[in-house]
């Protein structure tokens, strides 16, 4: 492992691979774990999508509407899969599901701004 930040960049996924043996543990749904981390890595794979679509566009205004509508489409994406787990299953998976998005959300975050003063390649997300 030749990366100094592959903690940090990785730090997203490790803390959904440590919240399976926690919501066992606690006896909390895991339909709201697998519900989260879902949202998580779908969101997570439309985001690099994009940046790497945006990344080969022509026009600044190209760059803007397919980042813009990334966001946009993304957080509706989280929005429906927690609300839907909350209606369909329990508002207890649904929960769940919120505050480990919340949680990764945070983490990610906080992760990325570490990461990106170091970053020289540009493609983390």
């Amino acid at each position: 492992m030749s990366d100094p930040l592959f903690f940090f960049r990785h730090l997203d996924l490790a803390l959904l691979a440590i919240a399976l043996p926690v919501f066992i543990v606690a006896g909390w749904p895991i339909v709201g774990w697998a519900a989260g981390t879902a949202a998580w890595i779908a969101q997570k794979l439309i985001a690099r999508y994009a940046a790497n679509k945006a990344r080969n566009a022509e026009k600044p205004q190209q760059v803007a509407g397919i980042m813009a509508g990334s966001m946009i489409g993304r957080g509706w994406l989280v929005a429906l899969t927690i609300f839907g787990v909350g209606v369909g299953v329990s508002d207890q998976a649904g929960l769940a599901a919120a505050v480990l998005f919340l949680a990764v959300f945070t983490a990610a975050f906080t992760a990325n701004l570490i990461v990106r003063p170091f970053d020289t390649s540009q493609t983390s997300l």
